[in-house]
């Protein structure tokens, strides 16, 4: 009888390229996203001005939507999908606003 051989070397198919991040990451991302929500909660509770608040609260939203997006997207380890996900929006952004800026400013003069 023939006996088969299996190798126990790693696949390299392009599903297998690239690294992986080990359960400890996912858990010490779950913590960042709990402390960052725990923030949120407690700049709720502080007696702080509207805008600070607000401030406060885009930079909070900010920081978890990174690292939601790194890595329970997996777009730390896929560089152009980042590039994409980041840059086109942010040119996108910049051309709305652009665009919009000169007709409020107009009414804002006009007041």
């Amino acid at each position: 009888m023939a006996q088969e051989t299996h190798s126990l070397a790693p696949e390299t198919s392009a599903e297998h390229t690239g690294t992986h991040p080990s359960e400890r990451s996912y858990l010490m991302v779950f913590g960042w996203l709990f402390a960052l929500s725990a923030s949120a909660y407690i700049v709720d509770l502080m007696s702080l001005p509207r805008g600070l608040q607000w401030t406060f609260y885009v930079i909070i939203a900010c920081m978890k939507v990174s690292l939601i997006a790194a890595y329970f997207m997996h777009l730390r380890f896929e560089k152009i999908n980042l590039i994409y996900t980041l840059v086109l929006p942010l040119i996108l952004l910049i051309g709305l606003v652009a665009a919009v800026l000169p007709d409020g400013l107009s009414v804002l003069l006009r007041r």
